[in-house]
Protein backbone atom coordinates (compact mmCIF):
# COMPACT_ATOMS: atom_id res chain seq x y z
CA UNK A 1 0.00 0.00 0.00
CA UNK A 2 1.37 3.51 -0.93
CA UNK A 3 2.28 5.90 1.60
CA UNK A 4 3.21 9.33 2.87
CA UNK A 5 4.56 10.87 5.83
CA UNK A 6 3.09 13.27 8.45
CA UNK A 7 5.30 14.76 10.70
CA UNK A 8 7.12 11.85 10.15
CA UNK A 9 5.08 8.88 10.78
CA UNK A 10 4.14 6.61 7.84
CA UNK A 11 0.26 6.82 7.00
CA UNK A 12 -0.70 4.17 4.36
CA UNK A 13 -3.45 5.22 2.34
CA UNK A 14 -5.48 4.31 -1.25
CA UNK A 15 -5.49 5.65 -4.18
CA UNK A 16 -7.91 8.56 -4.53
CA UNK A 17 -7.74 9.77 -0.93
CA UNK A 18 -6.75 13.03 0.87
CA UNK A 19 -4.36 13.46 3.56
CA UNK A 20 -7.07 14.30 6.51
CA UNK A 21 -8.78 11.21 5.59
CA UNK A 22 -5.64 8.66 5.17
CA UNK A 23 -4.76 10.41 8.64
CA UNK A 24 -8.12 10.01 10.19
CA UNK A 25 -7.74 6.16 9.63
CA UNK A 26 -4.57 5.94 11.01
CA UNK A 27 -6.06 7.69 14.38
CA UNK A 28 -4.55 11.18 13.59
CA UNK A 29 -6.63 14.26 13.77
CA UNK A 30 -5.37 16.90 11.65
CA UNK A 31 -7.84 19.79 13.20
CA UNK A 32 -10.83 20.82 10.73
CA UNK A 33 -14.04 22.24 11.13
CA UNK A 34 -16.02 22.15 7.27
CA UNK A 35 -14.52 17.93 7.01
CA UNK A 36 -16.97 15.86 7.36
CA UNK A 37 -15.93 11.81 5.79
CA UNK A 38 -19.57 11.55 4.33
CA UNK A 39 -19.48 14.76 2.78
CA UNK A 40 -17.92 16.54 0.44
CA UNK A 41 -14.94 19.18 1.26
CA UNK A 42 -15.25 22.78 0.58
CA UNK A 43 -12.18 23.56 2.23
CA UNK A 44 -13.37 26.83 3.55
CA UNK A 45 -12.27 27.11 7.08
CA UNK A 46 -9.10 26.59 6.69
CA UNK A 47 -8.42 24.96 9.95
CA UNK A 48 -6.67 21.93 8.10
CA UNK A 49 -3.73 23.81 6.48
CA UNK A 50 -1.09 21.89 6.25
CA UNK A 51 2.79 22.14 4.97
CA UNK A 52 4.14 20.23 1.71
CA UNK A 53 7.76 19.62 1.90
CA UNK A 54 9.37 20.38 -1.80
CA UNK A 55 11.04 16.94 -2.69
CA UNK A 56 14.76 16.92 -3.61
CA UNK A 57 14.99 19.74 -6.75
CA UNK A 58 12.16 21.41 -6.66
CA UNK A 59 11.69 24.94 -6.26
CA UNK A 60 9.28 25.36 -2.79
CA UNK A 61 6.49 27.14 -3.04
CA UNK A 62 6.53 30.62 -1.18
CA UNK A 63 4.17 33.59 -0.48
CA UNK A 64 5.15 37.10 -0.05
CA UNK A 65 4.09 38.28 3.48
CA UNK A 66 4.86 41.12 6.13
CA UNK A 67 5.52 39.98 9.43
CA UNK A 68 5.85 42.29 12.84
CA UNK A 69 9.28 43.47 13.69
CA UNK A 70 8.85 43.15 17.57
CA UNK A 71 11.86 44.96 18.15
CA UNK A 72 10.98 47.93 16.13
CA UNK A 73 7.10 47.74 15.60
CA UNK A 74 7.52 48.07 12.20
CA UNK A 75 6.16 45.42 9.61
CA UNK A 76 9.06 44.09 7.35
CA UNK A 77 8.89 41.97 4.16
CA UNK A 78 8.96 38.15 4.52
CA UNK A 79 8.08 35.11 2.98
CA UNK A 80 6.38 31.51 3.88
CA UNK A 81 5.47 28.41 2.14
CA UNK A 82 1.97 28.19 0.93
CA UNK A 83 -0.12 25.87 2.87
CA UNK A 84 -2.75 24.06 1.49
CA UNK A 85 -5.74 22.53 2.99
CA UNK A 86 -5.28 18.72 4.19
CA UNK A 87 -9.23 18.42 3.09
CA UNK A 88 -8.93 18.44 -0.46
CA UNK A 89 -4.97 18.03 -1.20
CA UNK A 90 -4.46 13.95 -2.75
CA UNK A 91 -1.98 11.44 -0.94
CA UNK A 92 0.35 10.97 -2.85
CA UNK A 93 3.46 8.71 -2.70
CA UNK A 94 6.66 9.38 -0.86
CA UNK A 95 4.73 13.29 0.21
CA UNK A 96 6.43 14.67 3.11
CA UNK A 97 3.74 16.64 5.11
CA UNK A 98 4.35 19.01 8.21
CA UNK A 99 1.64 19.53 10.60
CA UNK A 100 2.30 20.05 14.71
CA UNK A 101 5.86 20.35 13.53
CA UNK A 102 5.92 23.15 11.46
CA UNK A 103 5.47 26.78 12.81
CA UNK A 104 3.54 28.23 9.42
CA UNK A 105 0.58 25.45 10.18
CA UNK A 106 0.59 26.01 13.95
CA UNK A 107 0.40 29.79 13.51
CA UNK A 108 -2.20 29.09 10.47
CA UNK A 109 -4.15 27.08 13.34
CA UNK A 110 -3.89 29.95 15.84
CA UNK A 111 -4.67 33.05 13.03
CA UNK A 112 -7.80 30.70 12.47
CA UNK A 113 -9.30 30.13 15.78
CA UNK A 114 -8.67 33.87 16.19
CA UNK A 115 -10.70 35.14 13.22
CA UNK A 116 -13.43 32.77 14.18
CA UNK A 117 -13.55 33.84 18.18
CA UNK A 118 -13.80 37.54 17.24
CA UNK A 119 -17.48 37.88 16.88
CA UNK A 120 -18.38 34.85 18.84
CA UNK A 121 -20.84 34.91 21.86
CA UNK A 122 -19.24 33.46 24.85
CA UNK A 123 -22.28 31.74 25.46
CA UNK A 124 -20.61 28.33 26.80
CA UNK A 125 -22.06 28.07 30.22
CA UNK A 126 -25.55 28.00 28.32
CA UNK A 127 -24.86 26.32 25.17
CA UNK A 128 -25.59 22.71 24.89
CA UNK A 129 -22.49 22.03 22.56
CA UNK A 130 -20.13 22.76 26.08
CA UNK A 131 -18.13 19.72 26.80
CA UNK A 132 -17.70 18.71 22.87
CA UNK A 133 -17.75 21.83 21.07
CA UNK A 134 -14.45 21.83 18.42
CA UNK A 135 -13.93 25.79 19.22
CA UNK A 136 -13.10 24.65 22.84
CA UNK A 137 -11.22 21.85 22.23
CA UNK A 138 -9.04 23.74 19.51
CA UNK A 139 -8.96 27.02 21.63
CA UNK A 140 -6.82 24.56 24.01
CA UNK A 141 -4.97 22.91 21.59
CA UNK A 142 -4.07 25.48 19.56
CA UNK A 143 -4.70 28.65 21.00
CA UNK A 144 -4.99 29.59 24.36
CA UNK A 145 -4.66 33.30 23.75
CA UNK A 146 -6.69 36.40 24.82
CA UNK A 147 -9.05 38.17 22.66
CA UNK A 148 -7.67 41.11 21.10
CA UNK A 149 -10.51 42.57 19.81
CA UNK A 150 -11.75 45.79 21.88
CA UNK A 151 -14.75 46.62 19.69
CA UNK A 152 -18.56 45.69 20.33
CA UNK A 153 -18.56 42.43 17.96
CA UNK A 154 -20.95 41.48 15.47
CA UNK A 155 -24.64 40.65 16.43
CA UNK A 156 -26.41 38.11 14.85
CA UNK A 157 -30.28 36.28 15.54
CA UNK A 158 -30.17 34.01 18.25
CA UNK A 159 -32.57 30.98 18.93
CA UNK A 160 -34.07 31.37 15.18
CA UNK A 161 -36.58 28.51 14.80
CA UNK A 162 -35.92 26.87 11.26
CA UNK A 163 -38.18 23.72 11.90
CA UNK A 164 -40.16 21.36 13.99
CA UNK A 165 -36.46 19.91 15.35
CA UNK A 166 -33.79 22.39 15.14
CA UNK A 167 -33.03 25.72 16.50
CA UNK A 168 -30.25 27.84 15.13
CA UNK A 169 -28.03 30.72 16.70
CA UNK A 170 -26.09 33.06 13.75
CA UNK A 171 -23.93 34.04 16.43
CA UNK A 172 -22.17 30.80 17.30
CA UNK A 173 -22.12 29.71 13.82
CA UNK A 174 -18.77 29.16 11.92
CA UNK A 175 -20.04 28.65 8.50
CA UNK A 176 -18.40 25.18 7.85
CA UNK A 177 -21.55 24.62 5.82
CA UNK A 178 -22.05 21.04 7.35
CA UNK A 179 -25.66 21.07 7.55
CA UNK A 180 -26.10 22.74 4.04
CA UNK A 181 -24.55 19.73 2.86
CA UNK A 182 -25.92 17.51 4.69
CA UNK A 183 -29.54 18.56 3.40
CA UNK A 184 -28.20 18.72 -0.38
CA UNK A 185 -26.01 15.67 -0.66
CA UNK A 186 -27.52 12.74 2.08
CA UNK A 187 -31.31 14.06 2.47
CA UNK A 188 -31.39 15.16 -1.11
CA UNK A 189 -33.40 18.59 0.06
CA UNK A 190 -31.47 21.42 -0.46
CA UNK A 191 -32.91 23.08 1.56
CA UNK A 192 -30.16 24.95 3.43
CA UNK A 193 -28.28 28.14 2.03
CA UNK A 194 -25.71 30.93 3.03
CA UNK A 195 -26.62 34.24 2.68
CA UNK A 196 -24.77 38.04 2.98
CA UNK A 197 -20.69 37.91 3.06
CA UNK A 198 -18.12 38.46 4.98
CA UNK A 199 -18.83 38.56 9.22
CA UNK A 200 -22.57 39.20 8.40
CA UNK A 201 -22.61 35.79 6.76
CA UNK A 202 -25.17 33.13 8.30
CA UNK A 203 -27.56 29.97 7.60
CA UNK A 204 -30.50 30.63 6.18
CA UNK A 205 -33.68 28.50 5.15
CA UNK A 206 -34.64 28.75 1.39
CA UNK A 207 -37.78 31.29 1.38
CA UNK A 208 -41.14 29.88 1.69
CA UNK A 209 -39.85 26.50 3.32
CA UNK A 210 -38.47 25.05 7.09
CA UNK A 211 -36.30 22.67 7.99
CA UNK A 212 -37.88 19.66 8.10
CA UNK A 213 -38.42 16.26 6.45
CA UNK A 214 -36.73 12.60 7.84
CA UNK A 215 -32.80 13.79 8.15
CA UNK A 216 -33.08 17.28 9.69
CA UNK A 217 -31.23 16.06 12.47
CA UNK A 218 -28.41 14.98 11.26
CA UNK A 219 -27.41 18.90 10.91
CA UNK A 220 -27.41 19.36 14.38
CA UNK A 221 -25.32 15.81 14.82
CA UNK A 222 -22.36 17.31 12.19
CA UNK A 223 -22.43 20.88 13.44
CA UNK A 224 -19.16 21.50 15.15
CA UNK A 225 -20.23 24.02 17.25
CA UNK A 226 -23.09 25.06 19.43
CA UNK A 227 -25.11 27.07 16.14
CA UNK A 228 -27.35 24.15 15.67
CA UNK A 229 -29.65 22.63 18.66
CA UNK A 230 -32.13 19.78 18.64
CA UNK A 231 -35.61 20.87 19.89
CA UNK A 232 -35.77 17.44 21.80
CA UNK A 233 -32.52 17.84 23.32
CA UNK A 234 -32.11 21.51 24.22
CA UNK A 235 -31.06 22.58 27.61
CA UNK A 236 -31.92 18.88 29.09
CA UNK A 237 -28.79 17.94 29.83
CA UNK A 238 -25.04 18.59 30.25
CA UNK A 239 -22.79 16.36 28.27
CA UNK A 240 -19.99 15.26 30.95
CA UNK A 241 -22.81 13.54 33.36
CA UNK A 242 -23.93 11.61 30.24
CA UNK A 243 -22.02 8.09 29.48
CA UNK A 244 -22.14 6.09 26.18
CA UNK A 245 -23.43 2.64 25.03
CA UNK A 246 -22.99 1.30 21.95
CA UNK A 247 -26.73 0.22 20.79
CA UNK A 248 -28.96 -0.67 17.24
CA UNK A 249 -31.91 1.30 16.15
CA UNK A 250 -34.95 -0.01 16.87
CA UNK A 251 -36.97 1.98 14.68
CA UNK A 252 -36.89 -0.31 11.45
CA UNK A 253 -35.28 -2.85 10.00
CA UNK A 254 -32.15 -1.25 8.65
CA UNK A 255 -30.77 -1.45 12.33
CA UNK A 256 -28.70 1.78 12.23
CA UNK A 257 -25.95 1.86 14.46
CA UNK A 258 -25.72 3.95 16.99
CA UNK A 259 -24.62 5.90 20.32
CA UNK A 260 -27.36 6.23 23.19
CA UNK A 261 -26.48 8.88 26.18
CA UNK A 262 -27.54 8.27 29.02
CA UNK A 263 -27.37 9.57 32.33
CA UNK A 264 -26.56 7.26 35.13
CA UNK A 265 -27.84 9.27 38.10
CA UNK A 266 -31.26 9.41 36.62
CA UNK A 267 -30.93 5.74 35.00
CA UNK A 268 -32.47 8.04 32.14
CA UNK A 269 -32.09 7.97 28.18
CA UNK A 270 -31.12 11.40 26.63
CA UNK A 271 -30.28 11.32 22.92
CA UNK A 272 -29.13 8.99 19.57
CA UNK A 273 -26.19 9.78 18.03
CA UNK A 274 -25.09 7.95 14.85
CA UNK A 275 -22.60 5.38 15.19
CA UNK A 276 -19.92 4.95 12.45
CA UNK A 277 -20.81 1.72 10.27
CA UNK A 278 -19.95 1.68 6.98
CA UNK A 279 -22.10 -1.60 6.35
CA UNK A 280 -25.17 -0.45 7.62
CA UNK A 281 -25.68 3.22 7.81
CA UNK A 282 -22.68 5.19 7.13
CA UNK A 283 -22.81 7.93 9.68
CA UNK A 284 -26.23 8.82 9.70
CA UNK A 285 -29.51 8.32 11.01
CA UNK A 286 -32.94 9.35 10.36
CA UNK A 287 -35.32 11.15 12.54
CA UNK A 288 -37.25 8.80 13.67
CA UNK A 289 -34.46 6.68 14.45
CA UNK A 290 -32.53 9.02 16.54
CA UNK A 291 -35.53 10.01 18.81
CA UNK A 292 -36.60 6.04 19.02
CA UNK A 293 -34.40 6.20 22.06
CA UNK A 294 -37.08 7.97 24.06
CA UNK A 295 -38.95 4.51 23.64
CA UNK A 296 -36.46 3.22 26.61
CA UNK A 297 -39.33 4.81 28.90
CA UNK A 298 -42.18 5.84 27.01
CA UNK A 299 -44.67 2.95 26.98
CA UNK A 300 -43.00 0.38 29.01
CA UNK A 301 -44.30 -2.01 30.97
CA UNK A 302 -42.43 -2.07 34.33
CA UNK A 303 -45.22 -4.34 36.65
CA UNK A 304 -46.74 -7.60 36.69
CA UNK A 305 -50.65 -7.57 35.20
CA UNK A 306 -53.35 -10.36 36.03
CA UNK A 307 -56.80 -10.19 34.88
CA UNK A 308 -55.54 -6.50 34.19
CA UNK A 309 -54.59 -5.74 37.47
CA UNK A 310 -51.38 -4.64 38.72
CA UNK A 311 -49.61 -7.92 40.57
CA UNK A 312 -46.15 -9.13 41.50
CA UNK A 313 -44.27 -11.20 39.35
CA UNK A 314 -44.24 -14.03 41.68
CA UNK A 315 -47.98 -14.07 42.12
CA UNK A 316 -47.99 -13.33 38.25
CA UNK A 317 -45.93 -17.00 37.40
CA UNK A 318 -48.70 -18.47 39.97
CA UNK A 319 -51.37 -17.37 37.70
CA UNK A 320 -49.89 -18.50 34.86
CA UNK A 321 -49.15 -21.54 36.26
CA UNK A 322 -52.55 -22.57 37.31
CA UNK A 323 -53.59 -21.17 33.93
CA UNK A 324 -51.89 -23.49 31.56
CA UNK A 325 -53.24 -26.85 34.06
CA UNK A 326 -54.81 -29.29 32.33
CA UNK A 327 -54.00 -27.77 29.14
CA UNK A 328 -52.26 -30.21 26.65
CA UNK A 329 -48.43 -28.37 26.30
CA UNK A 330 -48.70 -29.52 23.06
CA UNK A 331 -51.56 -27.39 21.88
CA UNK A 332 -49.96 -24.20 22.84
CA UNK A 333 -49.53 -21.65 20.88
CA UNK A 334 -46.25 -19.96 20.56
CA UNK A 335 -46.24 -16.31 19.41
CA UNK A 336 -42.46 -15.00 19.00
CA UNK A 337 -41.72 -11.26 18.10
CA UNK A 338 -39.55 -9.07 15.67
CA UNK A 339 -39.78 -6.36 18.07
CA UNK A 340 -37.16 -8.56 20.94
CA UNK A 341 -33.62 -9.75 20.35
CA UNK A 342 -32.60 -13.07 18.86
CA UNK A 343 -31.83 -13.99 22.49
CA UNK A 344 -35.07 -13.50 23.81
CA UNK A 345 -36.47 -15.06 20.92
CA UNK A 346 -34.52 -18.15 21.11
CA UNK A 347 -35.61 -18.70 24.87
CA UNK A 348 -39.03 -18.74 24.03
CA UNK A 349 -38.45 -21.26 21.32
CA UNK A 350 -36.09 -23.22 23.53
CA UNK A 351 -39.50 -23.17 25.73
CA UNK A 352 -41.63 -24.26 22.94
CA UNK A 353 -39.55 -27.21 22.12
CA UNK A 354 -40.06 -28.63 25.85
CA UNK A 355 -43.78 -28.15 25.43
CA UNK A 356 -43.38 -30.14 21.97
CA UNK A 357 -45.76 -27.80 20.30
CA UNK A 358 -45.52 -26.50 16.97
CA UNK A 359 -47.58 -23.93 16.69
CA UNK A 360 -45.41 -20.95 16.05
CA UNK A 361 -46.38 -17.69 15.04
CA UNK A 362 -44.22 -14.27 14.67
CA UNK A 363 -45.70 -10.43 15.25
CA UNK A 364 -44.86 -7.17 15.08
CA UNK A 365 -45.73 -3.78 13.92
CA UNK A 366 -47.29 -3.13 10.97
CA UNK A 367 -45.09 -1.48 7.81
CA UNK A 368 -44.61 2.25 7.11
CA UNK A 369 -42.60 4.72 5.14
CA UNK A 370 -39.54 4.08 3.18
CA UNK A 371 -36.84 5.77 1.26
CA UNK A 372 -33.93 5.02 -0.49
CA UNK A 373 -31.32 6.31 2.22
CA UNK A 374 -31.83 4.64 5.29
CA UNK A 375 -35.78 4.36 6.15
CA UNK A 376 -36.92 0.80 5.66
CA UNK A 377 -40.78 -0.18 5.29
CA UNK A 378 -39.77 -2.58 7.90
CA UNK A 379 -40.44 -1.24 11.65
CA UNK A 380 -38.92 -4.03 13.54
CA UNK A 381 -35.38 -4.38 14.46
CA UNK A 382 -35.03 -8.14 14.03
CA UNK A 383 -37.93 -9.40 11.60
CA UNK A 384 -35.07 -11.34 9.53
CA UNK A 385 -33.51 -12.37 12.87
CA UNK A 386 -37.08 -14.56 13.89
CA UNK A 387 -37.50 -15.79 10.64
CA UNK A 388 -33.82 -17.01 10.21
CA UNK A 389 -34.25 -18.69 14.09
CA UNK A 390 -38.15 -19.94 13.66
CA UNK A 391 -38.34 -19.78 10.14
CA UNK A 392 -41.27 -22.33 10.24
CA UNK A 393 -43.21 -19.85 12.19
CA UNK A 394 -46.59 -18.24 9.89
CA UNK A 395 -47.79 -14.45 10.50
CA UNK A 396 -50.23 -13.74 13.73
CA UNK A 397 -53.11 -13.43 10.96
CA UNK A 398 -52.85 -17.22 11.14
CA UNK A 399 -52.95 -17.74 14.71
CA UNK A 400 -55.99 -15.76 14.66
CA UNK A 401 -57.60 -18.19 12.58
CA UNK A 402 -56.67 -21.03 14.62
CA UNK A 403 -58.00 -19.58 17.48
CA UNK A 404 -61.50 -18.88 15.51
CA UNK A 405 -61.97 -22.32 14.81
CA UNK A 406 -61.13 -23.66 18.10
CA UNK A 407 -58.07 -25.51 17.84
CA UNK A 408 -55.88 -23.50 20.07
CA UNK A 409 -56.88 -21.90 23.46
CA UNK A 410 -53.46 -21.45 25.26
CA UNK A 411 -51.65 -18.55 23.69
CA UNK A 412 -47.77 -17.85 25.13
CA UNK A 413 -46.79 -14.06 23.48
CA UNK A 414 -43.14 -12.63 23.33
CA UNK A 415 -43.57 -8.65 22.60
CA UNK A 416 -46.78 -6.33 23.62
CA UNK A 417 -46.97 -4.37 20.06
CA UNK A 418 -48.66 -6.29 16.79
CA UNK A 419 -50.18 -5.08 13.84
CA UNK A 420 -52.98 -7.29 13.25
CA UNK A 421 -55.68 -7.22 15.49
CA UNK A 422 -55.84 -8.42 18.98
CA UNK A 423 -56.52 -12.08 20.23
CA UNK A 424 -60.28 -12.78 20.59
CA UNK A 425 -61.86 -12.65 24.51
CA UNK A 426 -61.27 -16.11 26.22
CA UNK A 427 -58.15 -16.88 25.29
CA UNK A 428 -55.82 -17.88 28.14
CA UNK A 429 -52.72 -15.63 27.10
CA UNK A 430 -49.64 -15.21 28.93
CA UNK A 431 -47.80 -12.60 27.72
CA UNK A 432 -44.21 -11.21 28.35
CA UNK A 433 -43.57 -7.78 26.85
CA UNK A 434 -41.36 -4.59 27.24
CA UNK A 435 -43.81 -2.17 25.76
CA UNK A 436 -47.31 -1.74 25.96
CA UNK A 437 -49.95 -3.23 22.98
CA UNK A 438 -52.81 -5.28 22.42
CA UNK A 439 -51.06 -8.59 22.77
CA UNK A 440 -49.85 -6.64 26.29
CA UNK A 441 -53.68 -5.67 26.57
CA UNK A 442 -55.65 -8.91 25.99
CA UNK A 443 -52.97 -11.09 28.23
CA UNK A 444 -54.45 -13.09 30.95
CA UNK A 445 -51.44 -12.72 32.24
CA UNK A 446 -48.37 -10.27 31.66
CA UNK A 447 -44.61 -10.22 32.49
CA UNK A 448 -42.54 -7.05 31.87
CA UNK A 449 -39.51 -7.50 30.45
CA UNK A 450 -36.74 -5.05 30.06
CA UNK A 451 -35.91 -3.02 26.22
CA UNK A 452 -33.13 -3.21 24.48
CA UNK A 453 -31.61 -0.21 26.32
CA UNK A 454 -31.57 -2.48 29.72
CA UNK A 455 -30.30 -5.21 28.37
CA UNK A 456 -27.22 -6.59 25.78
CA UNK A 457 -28.95 -8.44 22.69
CA UNK A 458 -28.37 -9.39 19.18
CA UNK A 459 -30.38 -7.41 16.61
CA UNK A 460 -30.22 -8.97 12.58
CA UNK A 461 -30.83 -6.52 10.21
CA UNK A 462 -32.78 -6.68 6.51
CA UNK A 463 -29.61 -7.19 5.51
CA UNK A 464 -28.48 -10.05 7.19
CA UNK A 465 -26.02 -8.76 9.55
CA UNK A 466 -26.21 -9.51 13.05
CA UNK A 467 -25.13 -6.62 15.45
CA UNK A 468 -25.28 -6.55 19.43
CA UNK A 469 -26.87 -3.29 21.22
CA UNK A 470 -24.98 -2.76 24.62
CA UNK A 471 -27.00 -2.54 28.19
CA UNK A 472 -27.24 1.01 29.09
CA UNK A 473 -29.85 1.44 31.69
CA UNK A 474 -30.62 -0.40 35.19
CA UNK A 475 -33.87 -2.69 34.42
CA UNK A 476 -37.27 -0.73 35.48
CA UNK A 477 -39.65 -1.49 37.93
CA UNK A 478 -40.25 -5.16 38.64
CA UNK A 479 -38.76 -5.91 34.50
CA UNK A 480 -36.44 -8.41 33.48
CA UNK A 481 -34.57 -9.59 30.09
CA UNK A 482 -37.89 -11.65 28.38
CA UNK A 483 -34.94 -14.92 28.54
CA UNK A 484 -34.66 -14.34 32.18
CA UNK A 485 -38.73 -14.18 32.83
CA UNK A 486 -39.42 -16.90 30.23
CA UNK A 487 -37.08 -19.03 31.98
CA UNK A 488 -38.92 -18.29 35.68
CA UNK A 489 -42.31 -19.35 33.93
CA UNK A 490 -40.56 -22.65 32.32
CA UNK A 491 -40.03 -23.29 35.89
CA UNK A 492 -43.14 -22.34 37.27
CA UNK A 493 -45.00 -24.80 34.63
CA UNK A 494 -42.41 -27.58 35.81
CA UNK A 495 -40.20 -27.37 32.80
CA UNK A 496 -36.49 -27.97 33.14
CA UNK A 497 -35.23 -24.77 31.31
CA UNK A 498 -31.37 -24.91 29.93
CA UNK A 499 -30.63 -21.66 30.22
CA UNK A 500 -29.76 -19.28 33.31
CA UNK A 501 -27.31 -16.51 32.13
CA UNK A 502 -27.00 -14.67 28.96
CA UNK A 503 -23.66 -16.30 28.34
CA UNK A 504 -24.97 -19.38 27.89
CA UNK A 505 -27.94 -18.54 25.17
CA UNK A 506 -24.94 -16.90 23.07
CA UNK A 507 -23.19 -20.21 22.55
CA UNK A 508 -26.08 -21.79 21.67
CA UNK A 509 -27.59 -19.33 19.38
CA UNK A 510 -24.23 -18.74 18.16
CA UNK A 511 -23.66 -21.90 16.89
CA UNK A 512 -27.48 -22.24 15.78
CA UNK A 513 -26.48 -19.14 13.57
CA UNK A 514 -23.13 -19.33 12.73
CA UNK A 515 -23.56 -19.85 9.03
CA UNK A 516 -26.85 -17.36 8.14
CA UNK A 517 -25.60 -14.31 8.89
CA UNK A 518 -22.42 -12.14 9.86
CA UNK A 519 -21.79 -11.08 13.17
CA UNK A 520 -21.00 -6.84 12.93
CA UNK A 521 -19.85 -4.95 15.97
Amino acid sequence: MPMFKLDGVDIPFEPGETLISAAAKKGIEIPHYCWHPGLSAPANCRMCLVEILPKPGMRPLMLDVLELDSKTGEYKPAQKPKLVPACQFPAAEGLEVKADTSPHVVQARKAVQESLLLNHPVDCPICDQSGECKLQDYWLEHGKFSKRLRDEPVHKPKAVVFGPTMVYDAERCVLCTRCIRVMGEIAKDPVLGMRERGNLNEISVAPGRQLDGHYTLMTEHVCPVGALTSQDFRFKARVWFLRTASSVCQGCATGCNAHLDYDPRYNKAFRYRPRENHAVNKYWMCDEGMLSYRQAHEGRITEARVNGKTSTVPAALEAAAKLFEGGARASIAVVFSAQHSLEDNWALAELANTFGTTLRFWSGKGDGDQDAILRHADKNPNTAGVRGLVPEAKPLSALLEAVQSGTVHHVLALGGMTAEAIIPAGIKLITVAAHDGSLAQAATVLLPATSWAEQSGTYVTAKGVRQVSEKALEPLGASRPAWEQLAALGKALGVEVSWTKLRAIRSQLTASLSEQAPLAS
